[in-house]
């Protein structure tokens, strides 16, 4: 069994998940919306449903989250992050994934399979010494990588030889 402390966090960080989003997953409050962002896309790729809900805002946040199986978290970028201004801040950021084919072709008004992007400007805000997400305006756009590009995970290999399809 691999133990946390040797596992790289997946926000992209270069860091050790303990290191990085692990400590927020375990209570520690983030500290800026960028870092709250991180610690949830890593919420996402580790099927944290319950700490993604735990750091959404009450007025918008959903009943339930349930994690989506079929969607295989890849890569994460931040486009940019501004230091935040009067208890509010902003991340943009693209993430990709792999998603699987699902049972019910274009569920959700998705394509059935194959590389996404995600890419959103979250909105934060920080109440009581505490930074919550609020919301977001996200697109998703189906790609279409060939095998011998870039892996879309950024390990720099090409996508045929890595996460291949």
């Amino acid at each position: 069994m691999t133990r946390t402390t040797e596992l790289s966090c997946p926000c992209g960080s270069q860091l050790t998940l303990d290191t990085c989003c692990g400590r927020y997953h375990q209570g520690e409050r983030a500290p800026t919306p960028e870092a709250l962002m991180r610690s949830r896309y890593s919420a996402f790729v580790l099927g944290l449903s319950d700490y993604l809900l735990a750091t959404w805002h009450p007025t918008t946040r959903p009943a339930e989250l349930a994690p989506d199986p079929n969607a295989e978290w890849k890569s994460l970028s931040i486009v940019s992050a501004e230091p935040p201004l009067d208890n509010s801040g902003y991340v943009h950021f693209r993430a990709c994934f792999y998603e699987s084919a699902r049972e019910h072709k274009h569920e959700r008004g998705r394509e059935p399979k194959g590389w996404h992007v995600l890419e959103e400007v979250s909105r934060f805000v920080q109440e009581q010494q505490r930074w919550w997400y609020i919301d977001g305006t996200p697109t998703l756009t189906r790609l279409k990588p060939r095998r011998n590009d870039p892996c879309l995970c950024g390990s720099g290999r090409k996508l045929k030889v890595c996460c291949g399809e």
